[in-house]
Formats: C-alpha cells, sequence, structure tokens
C-alpha cells in the first residue's frame, strides 16, 4: 500500500517494529547523558560528584559503556516478537528493520559511537501524509540507525512516497545546547557534561527526534527544550507549513513526549497530569482528558540500583492505537487498560517487561506508515 498516515489514531493497516537484536551495550558520552537527563541525573549525579571531590587520575575514570543483560535482551525479544504477533492477528502488515548482525564500532570525523539496533524506530523518522521526513539525530549512537530502515523506505518510495531528510549535524561537543539540563539541576553540572572545543565546531545545530512531534491531522504539536529543537522545529515550519500548522510546546521534559500526551481519537486525549494541561494548545484544551492511573513499583521488575532506567514510571502510557476503539496497552499495566476501557476504549493487551531499561513503550517500538485516516482539521 502507499505511505499514508496522518495522525495517531486512524485504522492502522501497515507499522514498522522495531528490532532489539544485539542492543549490547549503550555508550554513556555527552549526547546520552544529555538526552536522558530526565530519568537519568539523580543516578549519575552521586558518581560524578565522587569522582570530582577524589580528583585522582584513576578514579576519573567513570564507566563510558553500559553492558545489557542478556536476560533482557532475550525479554526483550520475546515481547518484541509478541507485539508482532498481536498486530498480524489484528490483520496489520508488518514491516522490521534489518538487523545488526554484531555490535558496530564508527567513527565519524568528529567522533566515535557504537550502533545500536533500530528498535525505538518512532525516535528517527515521522510519516506525514504521503512523506517520510528523517529527524537530526540527538544521540551519536542512533546517527547511522535509519540505514535499518532504508529498504523500507525504498519500498514505500517506489509506491510513490516523498522522502525528505533534513540536515545532518555534525555534532561536536559545542552543537549541544545544555541550557535545558543547567536550568534543572540544582547544583552546579558543567562538569559531567563537560563539552570540548574542537575545530568543527560550528555553534548549536539543528537536532529534534520526531518522538517529540504529536500528529493530529493538520496540526503538530512539537516539543522545544533547546535551542538544537528550536532550529529543528523552524525547520520543519517551514518545510511543512503550507499545508500544516504547527504548534510549540515548550520544555514539556527534556525530549519525547509520547508517554506525556497521547490522543486516542479526535476529541480524547491521554495525558499525564493535570499540570500540562495549561501548556497544551488552545483547541486542546477543548478535548475529553483521561488521566494514567498512578504507576505502582510493583508494576516493573526488580532492577539492581547500578541499572539505569531511561524512562519515566509513566513510560505505559506510551500505548498504539490501532483504530479510535482498540488501544495496544502493556499487559503488566492493568490499571491503565481498566481506565481506556471505562472510558470507551478496547485494550489489546501486550506484555512488555524491561520498557523501562530499553526507553521505550509499543509507541515508541512502531513507526505506523499506513494509516486509513486523510488530511483533516480537527483543531477548528
Amino acid at each position: 500500500m502507499k505511505l499514508n498516515s496522518y495522525d495517531e489514531w486512524s485504522p492502522l493497516k501497515e507499522v514498522i517494529v522495531g528490532s532489539p537484536i544485539n542492543y549490547e551495550a549503550q555508550d554513556l558520552e555527552l549526547s546520552f547523558k544529555l538526552f536522558y537527563h530526565d530519568n537519568l541525573f539523580d543516578i549519575m549525579y552521586p558518581t560524578y560528584q565522587k569522582v570530582a571531590e577524589e580528583g585522582t587520575q584513576e578514579t576519573q575514570k567513570v564507566s563510558p559503556v553500559r553492558h545489557m543483560k542478556k536476560q533482557y535482551l532475550e525479554e526483550l525479544a520475546e515481547d518484541v516478537d509478541g507485539l508482532v504477533q498481536t498486530l498480524e492477528k489484528l490483520g496489520v502488515k508488518v514491516h522490521r528493520p534489518m538487523t545488526l548482525g554484531k555490535p558496530i564500532k564508527y567513527r565519524t570525523p568528529y567522533w566515535e559511537a557504537t550502533m545500536i539496533p533500530a528498535l525505538n524506530v518512532r525516535d528517527q523518522a515521522i510519516v506525514v501524509g504521503n512523506e517520510i521526513i528523517e529527524t537530526p539525530p540527538q544521540l551519536r549512537a542512533r546517527y547511522f540507525e535509519n540505514d535499518l530502515l532504508k529498504k523500507i523506505f525504498y519500498y514505500y518510495f517506489s509506491q510513490g512516497a516523498r522522502w525528505t531528510v533534513t540536515p545532518r549535524p555534525i555534532m561536536t561537543d559545542n552543537s549541544f545546547d545544555i541550557s535545558y539540563q543547567t536550568s534543572r539541576a540544582k547544583v552546579t553540572i558543567e562538569e559531567i557534561y563537560k563539552q570540548t572545543p574542537s575545530e568543527f565546531d560550528i555553534g548549536y545545530e539543528m537536532m529534534i527526534d520526531a518522538a517529540q512531534c504529536i500528529r493530529f491531522g493538520k496540526d503538530i504539536m512539537i516539543n522545544v527544550a533547546n535551542e538544537n529543537h528550536e532550529m529543528a522545529y523552524q525547520w520543519l515550519q517551514m518545510h511543512l507549513g503550507d499545508t500544516f500548522r504547527l504548534h510549540k510546546v515548550y520544555r514539556f521534559t527534556d525530549s519525547h513526549i509520547d508517554s506525556i500526551i497521547l490522543p486516542l481519537k479526535p476529541g480524547k486525549l491521554l495525558l499525564r497530569a493535570p499540570e500540562f494541561l495549561d501548556q497544551l494548545p488552545d483547541p486542546l484544551k477543548k478535548w475529553d482528558v483521561i488521566y494514567p492511573p498512578e504507576p505502582t513499583e510493583n508494576m516493573f521488575p526488580q532492577y539492581e540500583e547500578s541499572e539505569m532506567l531511561l524512562t519515566s514510571k509513566f513510560i505505559d502510557s506510551n500505548v498504539l492505537s490501532v483504530d479510535e476503539d482498540k488501544v495496544i496497552v502493556n499487559s503488566l499495566s492493568p490499571e491503565l487498560a481498566k481506565v481506556l476501557e471505562a472510558n470507551g476504549f478496547t485494550p489489546i493487551m501486550v506484555q512488555h517487561r524491561h520498557r523501562r531499561i530499553f526507553g521505550g513503550g509499543f509507541h515508541c517500538f512502531t513507526l505506523d506508515t499506513v494509516r486509513e485516516g486523510q488530511l483533516e482539521d480537527y483543531f477548528s
């Protein structure tokens, strides 16, 4: 079928589901620490504070790599397979990225990183109608991630899809605006987010993830938390502004907003908490709001203190709508399913255990490429 997706709720016909194969490690370098600041800072700061206080050369070698446990990877693969099987049973055609045969270490002229698989496929591309827009990456380890999706993108291109790539950042240390992180911290954190000058510095560059964008037909809401996002927002405004209306929300969070807000159908929003209501575009304030129940610790696996949790405890609000009735919900979050059912939706329960370790829920793990809906104005 031809590429066609304007919103988050129209009947889903085709989707890309990410791959966790060989997700073995993450580089804990500058871009990683900045990107996951909201969820990692309280964990990472004591370690760096100790290093700074002890001040010896040996203690300053904070581990630069986070290795993933084999058990988590095996269970994640089982859960992703369960998502694929559920979607196929619902009549949805599922596309899969190419898999990594092994972890790949690569070097650009400016930095080096270890490539991770295309698991959270929502992050690096947004589908707007009949156009794929690859967004400028924020994590160095994900710079070449969309290469694993190119076979799928070429398929849609052969069916007539437009395919656009935003300008790619150089990503030197000084490319990153760290004002969001410094404004949120109660301590001086420049040492943690140390930015080493480079001969290739050109100032801030555009960087943004597609998961900072929520589609409402003709209207697209975009979270902007720093100058990198702002530049990318301006580019998207110039690129899409003749057909779409873009609405900027300022600092909902550090980056992704699809576990804070998701529209489930026209006129109905899943919203994390009332505190976000005033920040919504005015038309959305008239929609009915569903608030998820407060998550409890027994919903999540018990991890060692050394484990890094990359998402908030509200990650299960990161649901995937199959249509205006059916919503794929984590089976480990039964209270959320009850709330959705009470509001007229049919939850489709699928297990997803390690969503906080791997930084994504069902919306993150999927990129809908074909939905039945057309370009509609839901805000007027």
